[in-house]
């Protein structure tokens, strides 16, 4: 699936990163703590989170992310969104919690 096919499914608001629709996923990784998603996700994940500032696009780069989903009508900071349109890295939004976005995402995604 890729990011676009997501975004279609979840109906999620595209912030930046557009050049990024066509990443592939290959599973997702949900966490507020950066050190975390660092030390544990892998490549082609979306990550779910409340973070807004651009340590995120950083640490997604990093991992080479497929995209990062912002939950509770989180709003990405300026700074961030200029990031994620160098890194080519989609910043998507969405009002759902993060377990209900995380359930709906598995249920997408599961092999």
């Amino acid at each position: 699936m890729t990011v676009k096919e997501l975004k279609e499914k979840l109906d999620l608001t595209i912030y930046s990163g557009e050049q990024g629709l066509d990443n592939e996923i290959t599973g997702g990784y949900v966490s507020d703590l950066l050190s975390d998603v660092m030390g544990n996700a892998d490549a082609g994940e979306v990550w779910v989170t409340l973070q807004t500032h651009k340590n995120v696009m950083a640490i997604a780069s990093l991992k080479d992310m497929a995209a990062i989903i912002l939950v509770n009508n989180h709003k990405p900071e300026e700074d961030t969104l200029a990031q994620s349109n160098e890194e080519g890295i989609p910043l998507l939004g969405t009002a759902m919690t993060t377990f209900e976005v995380t359930g709906r995402l598995w249920e997408l995604i599961k092999k």
